[in-house]
């Protein structure tokens, strides 16, 4: 068992840098054969010709575009994603600085939907076909369908234009500095209320859908109808038997929404705007920085990789039949 774990792992890691190769490749080259010239943001109409030959050597720009993939390739395995046109920084350096904030985000976001999915799973399926069970299960269609920015849009425009509860943007109030640290966090969850809710709601959804048709499943299987003849308690059965092998199927949709909840993390970080990795891609994109874009999509890439490939490992550790699933 342990030799087709290790070759299973083996082509789970095989199949990752794959993947990774592919995004290079096509991030580069989608990237450098776009039009448009970034080294015109250096330049002016007072300065010399000579001077736009320079910056353009600077940022090896010069080269033929297979010799500046091979230096981006070789580079990447140097840890090295170069220096950001507009920040005059390493790229990682700069990257760092607003990946923290999108992480946090986006972990709290995916606690709450853990949690939340959870909770309306349960007490959905104890309370099977009454109004609560057929409410929600609709509700979490409607939601699912729409999409982040339409819920975001009208979330700003409810809470923050009509009723003026909660701010449309930003992470922190104007006088932040003067709260103490208690106001300092309560200012940070009064500003990423809304943005959270807009993250989160459809992971829910995801969730919800999954677990509860898991719960509902496994609730069928001949085991539990012999466990609830033997007299054992339906907490029990819950706890001990009916949860444990619901979840198992539900981690491989928590890897894939882990990815799903950072493209929605970007986006939502670009409505609130929030100081994440959503507004740095979009402002790298606009000002053509191609090392902060590729650094920001390279980054944002690795984290859904990764995510897979955890998922994948716990898959394999809870159900062995998964082994030979990705053998195959």
């Amino acid at each position: 068992m342990n030799k087709e774990f290790l070759k299973a792992l083996l082509k789970r890691i095989i199949s990752s840098l794959i993947t990774l190769f592919l995004l290079i490749s096509f991030l580069f080259v989608l990237i450098r054969l776009s039009p448009g010239d970034p080294t015109h943001k250096f330049l002016s109409a007072k300065f010399s010709p000579e001077l736009k030959i320079k910056v353009t050597a600077d940022f090896k720009l010069d080269q033929p575009i297979y010799e500046q993939y091979i230096n981006f390739v070789a580079n990447i395995f140097k840890g090295d994603l170069g220096i950001s046109y507009n920040y005059r920084m390493p790229v990682l350096s700069v990257v760092w600085q607003f990946l923290s904030f999108t992480l946090l985000f986006a972990s709290i976001s995916f606690v709450i939907q853990i949690i939340i999915s959870f909770y309306l799973s349960i007490k959905s399926i104890r309370k099977k076909g009454n109004t609560f069970d057929k409410v929600v299960s609709k509700l979490s269609l409607i939601v699912y369908a729409t999409p982040a920015f339409v819920l975001g849009v009208f979330l700003i425009y409810l809470f923050s234009v009509q009723l003026n509860l909660f701010p449309s943007s930003g992470s922190k109030s104007l006088d932040f500095d003067s709260f103490s640290i208690a106001g300092k966090i309560g200012d940070y969850f009064w500003h990423l209320t809304l943005p959270i809710i807009t993250l989160s709601s459809a992971g829910i959804a995801i969730f919800y859908k999954y677990l509860r048709d898991n719960l509902e499943e496994t609730y069928q299987q001949p085991f539990i109808l012999n466990l609830r003849a033997s007299g054992y308690d339906e907490k029990v059965i819950l706890i001990k038997h009916v949860l444990p092998n619901a979840i198992r199927p539900l981690i491989s949709v928590a890897g894939i929404e882990l990815g799903i909840l950072l493209g929605g993390a970007l986006i939502t970080e670009i409505i609130f705007g929030l100081p994440g990795m959503g507004r740095l891609m979009m402002s790298s994109i606009f000002e053509r920085d191609y090392p902060l874009v590729i650094g920001c999509a390279l980054t944002a890439g690795l984290i859904i990789i990764i995510s897979n490939f955890i998922a994948d490992l716990l898959k394999m550790k809870l159900d062995k039949r998964m082994i030979k699933g990705l053998m195959n």
